[in-house]
């Protein structure tokens, strides 16, 4: 083994979930998931644990949940075997099931193949909502959310080049900014900080429920027409690991999902309805317009 991944190797012990310096799981008897940090991490970590413990129950094995520091550090996790199911956006899905082939889209919100994003702007700048694009929003200081989020990024920058004929960069007359998250990306826009910025409609909905934003002051100007985004989608190795059929058993307990607390988890009171690949294909193939 080279000096590097020697030190890669010593560096991950401490994080056994993510012990993987082969290539392949080491997650032992475990089914070790994760989900993009698309929210509070803190919040994050709580309201992933009761969703452990139930499918523990349900599944008869070890479920643990463990968090990453970035979109593209949970496709990587996937990639490598270090988790083997993930709670992804449509684009880190896409790019997750590409990478491993045999990977599977199992799962997804009742409201997910009808999702949107919400362009949301400081009152300070006068910006009033629209049925329209509003180009008022050129030359504005202007955040995303994650680079790698659906809803905070990807199509967005899609409607922005669609509507416009620029690239965000020449539309906002910036280099592109990102936030790291949907809820920071509506903290900073209410604060001033960005006069304007896109995020996912569930959390802006959530916070504006929660009084952390006050749309008076953080306002929806424009929603993007309707698309399909975030899903479970688990690795090929869980049939190998924990037997035949597992992915499907999997499948049932998460669509079989009641209790309001549990699907807190992933934002969806609504519930969870069967996904497949197919579903996201559109995604994938603007992804690869867009050279994501």
């Amino acid at each position: 083994m080279n000096p590097l991944r020697l030190l890669y190797c010593l560096l991950l012990a401490a994080v056994p979930a993510f012990a993987s310096c082969s290539g392949e799981s080491h997650a032992g008897d475990a089914l070790v998931f994760t989900a993009i940090p698309d929210d509070n991490a803190t919040a994050l970590s709580a309201r992933f644990g009761p969703l452990a413990d139930h499918l523990s129950n349900e599944l008869g094995v070890t479920v643990r949940y463990v968090p990453t520091s970035s979109y593209e550090a949970s496709v990587e996790a996937f990639k490598n075997g270090d988790v083997q199911l993930a709670w992804f956006g449509g684009l880190t899905g896409a790019q997750a099931r590409e990478a491993v082939p045999g990977a599977r889209a199992i799962a997804q919100g009742k409201v997910d193949p009808r999702f949107k994003s919400y362009f949301i702007a400081n009152a300070a700048t006068g910006i009033e909502p629209s049925d329209d694009f509003p180009m008022e929003l050129a030359g504005k200081t202007f955040t995303f959310g994650a680079s790698n989020s659906t809803s905070g990024r990807l199509m967005p920058e899609y409607y922005v080049r669609q509507k416009t004929g620029k690239s965000p960069e020449e539309f906002f007359g910036m280099p592109d900014s990102f936030s790291g998250s949907h809820d920071k990306t509506a903290v900073l826009v209410q604060a001033g900080t960005f006069d304007a910025g896109a995020l996912n409609y569930k959390t802006y909905d959530r916070l504006v429920d929660e009084g952390t934003i006050d749309p008076a002051f953080a306002r929806i100007v424009w929603t993007t027409p309707e698309y399909a985004d975030y899903n479970w989608t688990a690795h090929p190795s869980l049939d190998t690991q924990f037997g035949e059929g597992f992915t499907d058993k999997l499948q049932a307990a998460l669509v079989g999902l009641d209790d309001p607390e549990l699907l807190k988890a992933v934002d969806r009171a609504e519930g969870l309805i069967p996904a497949t690949n197919e579903d996201f294909a559109a995604i994938g193939e603007l992804a690869r317009e867009l050279d994501f």
